[in-house]
């Protein structure tokens, strides 16, 4: 403890120095005011009987009605309800636009029912599919005008005969 109360500290104030330090800090306040020209009075100044009649003032304020509020977007609604009926419409729409009739056996091309046969077991003979076939549209001069064609017929037997000498053709008939 002795050795705290032996140490010096850094900073000391001189004797007397707080006893009129109002007195000097008040001469150098006027002596700075009368350079800068600062004023003399505050700017702030409160009206007369301004506190008496605080109280009515915001009672008044407080019982008036409300202003009318306006809001920023008001047709929203109306645009959001515009934006389903169109989306509405263009379902419906869009719906019934590629509707197609149901089709029917008449709209099925006969090449597709013979390539169903063929490829299809159905178990009938051709005299049974001949039996079921109507033959009221169907004229004899649709078989005989029948033309084929050459390249036609080159596929066919291309694809079913191994042996051209089987066909008994002489040299003069091929060409």
């Amino acid at each position: 403890m002795d050795e705290l109360e032996d140490k010096k500290e850094g900073f000391a104030v001189p004797e007397g120095y707080f006893d009129n330090f109002q007195e000097r800090l008040m001469h150098r306040i006027e002596a700075v005011s009368e350079e800068h020209d600062l004023p003399k009075e505050d700017g702030f100044v409160v009206p007369e009987d301004y506190f008496d009649q605080l109280q009515q003032q915001l009672s008044q304020k407080i019982s008036e009605p409300e202003s009318k509020v306006i809001p920023l977007r008001p047709y929203r609604k109306y645009y959001l309800a515009a934006a389903a009926i169109a989306a509405i419409i263009v379902a419906v729409v869009g719906l019934n636009w590629e509707s197609q009739e149901p089709l029917t056996f008449q709209d099925i091309a006969s090449s597709d029912i013979d390539i169903y046969f063929e490829n299809h077991d159905v178990g009938l003979s051709p005299s049974e599919i001949a039996e079921v076939l109507p033959l009221e549209d169907v004229d004899m001069d649709d078989f005989m005008k029948a033309s084929l064609e050459e390249e036609n017929i080159v596929d066919y037997i291309d694809e079913n005969i191994d042996d051209f000498e089987e066909l008994n053709l002489e040299d003069d008939e091929i060409y």
